[in-house]
């Protein structure tokens, strides 16, 4: 492609010119007086310079972030932030760590001293709260209930205090299961004093953390702790994916249950207040999920893995 300039003269001079403005930051008007040409001679040459192969921009980082596939994924569905790890693939737990690591690195970054942070459970919110250096002092408040795992990982109410302890800011934590055995127990428990006081700061959370399940055995820890007539119901109706107990279809629409009135959590309208909900989604098993909660409008930031990212965008 480089042959199609004219000769090894003007191969050298657009080489030259190349150097001048792409390395050295000089303007055209610069080069034009140092070479003896006009502006409009020196914006051609460059135009055929890149237009020849002569020049190529790539985007790139030395590092663990991919930072191209970081801007194509964060365009394609119109984020205010996106962060893909370049981590090989491997045991869930150490894909988890990475993807930990790098979120909490992201919400040190955005996180500032008038913001207040919702944290949700997940292994990989949990991974992220692990991993969290000091923040500014802010308030962080509990969206979820907790879940009790047979592999003795923390629960919602720790990892809440994890990252407290990071921000140094009064925490506003509930001793409450996720899910209840009826309706009427569940409205009675969101009237007990910790859990209101919990719920009562959901208008002022600006930023949050989420993770995301798939409506499958295994993939969700939502979907593993209801009923058979829940996932029934739940999959009759179209959900493929959960967010924090926020059900969801494959479009991206929410889904209000029986199941979601027995759920002690955020919902989805006071999710969508939030000014920002950061998902770190894992595993390209989980892709139609990380889907539909992109298409849902109630994450607006996305901390995930490079196959992950490139099935969003493939699909």
């Amino acid at each position: 492609m480089i042959t199609q300039l004219a000769g090894p003269a003007s191969l050298v001079l657009s080489a030259s010119v190349a150097r001048r403005y792409y390395l050295d930051g000089r303007s055209k008007t610069e080069i034009a007086d140092e070479f003896g040409l006009s502006r409009f001679k020196v914006a051609r040459l460059i135009e055929t310079a890149r237009a020849t192969g002569l020049v190529r921009i790539e985007i790139g980082h030395r590092g663990l972030i991919d930072v191209d596939l970081s801007a194509r994924v964060q365009d394609a569905y119109g984020l205010e932030h996106a962060v893909v790890v370049d981590t090989p693939e491997g045991p869930p737990a150490d894909v988890r760590r990475q993807l930990g690591q790098v979120a909490a690195e992201l919400l040190a970054e955005i996180t500032g001293p008038d913001d207040v942070l919702g944290v949700a459970w997940s292994r990989s919110v949990g991974a992220m709260a692990r991993a969290l250096p000091r923040l500014a002092a802010v308030p962080v408040v509990q969206l979820t209930g907790a879940v009790a795992l047979p592999d003795g990982d923390e629960t919602s109410i720790d990892v809440v205090r994890d990252v407290a302890r990071a921000a140094g800011g009064p925490a506003y934590v509930f001793y409450a299961p996720f899910t209840l055995p009826d309706a009427a127990t569940a409205r009675a428990l969101r009237g007990q004093r910790e859990v209101a006081l919990a719920f009562g700061q959901l208008p002022r959370v600006t930023k949050a953390v989420v993770g995301v399940g798939l409506w499958a055995p295994g993939r969700s820890t939502l979907y593993d702790t209801a009923r058979e007539a829940d996932r029934v119901e739940l999959t009759r109706l179209g959900v493929c994916a959960e967010v924090s107990g926020v059900l969801l279809t494959a479009d991206g629409e929410p889904v209000r249950a029986a199941l979601s009135e027995r759920v002690i959590g955020i919902d989805a309208e006071q999710m969508r207040a939030i000014a920002e909900v950061i998902a770190i989604p894992y595993g390209v098993e989980k892709v139609t999920a990380g889907r539909a909660a992109l298409r849902s409008g109630l994450v607006q930031g996305l901390v995930t893995h490079r196959t992950f990212a490139q099935a969003l965008l493939d699909g």
